[in-house]
């Protein structure tokens, strides 16, 4: 990793410039290509502050920290920077992995007529019912969702299991 250390309202410090570069190196390995940091320490007053920018592999991570004390700051900053590098790093596999997913459908050629959709046609009777009998009778049929006639209103609706477990419903507006 490039690095560059540059101080503010304190003395250049070898001690803290390798105590530094000691500790960005952990980093690297969560960077494939070249990677470089720019870190700012500084002092006002008795606030002690460290500032890291790193950017490489598409990533631009920024990070800062304030305590009494020089070495703890870098120390919080890293940690706060790790974090993020993480984070960033997984939603970048996850994305990665739709994309290829995606892309591994199979290519038909240009010469071939291709064919419509099919649509599955399924007749359902509904009754009416009011929507906590509509929410008993989806955990019975085990269903995704179930259309029924709203007793309460007459109109026709869905409740749908979300995600997460709860329900949602979709009623017409009057």
């Amino acid at each position: 990793m490039n690095t560059s250390v540059r101080f503010k309202n304190l003395e250049s410090s070898d001690a803290l410039r390798s105590y530094v570069s000691e500790k960005l190196n952990r980093l690297d390995k969560y960077f494939s290509g070249p990677t470089e940091a720019n870190v700012v320490l500084s002092i006002e007053k008795f606030r002690h502050s460290a500032e890291i920018n790193i950017t490489g592999d598409r990533l631009a991570i920024n990070g800062k920290e304030e305590t009494e004390e020089m070495y703890a700051a870098i120390d919080m900053v890293l940690d706060k920077l790790e974090v993020q590098i993480k984070k960033n790093k997984q939603k970048s596999r996850k994305f990665r992995s739709k994309a290829k997913a995606g892309s591994m459908a199979p290519e038909t050629a240009i010469d071939e007529e291709t064919e419509p959709p099919r649509v599955r046609v399924q007749h359902i009777d509904y009754k009416p019912m009011d929507v906590d009998e509509a929410i008993m009778q989806m955990d019975l049929i085990n269903n995704s969702f179930l259309v029924f006639t709203n007793a309460r209103t007459e109109t026709v609706n869905v409740l749908y299991r979300q995600k997460d477990g709860n329900y949602g419903l979709i009623q017409p507006r009057s």
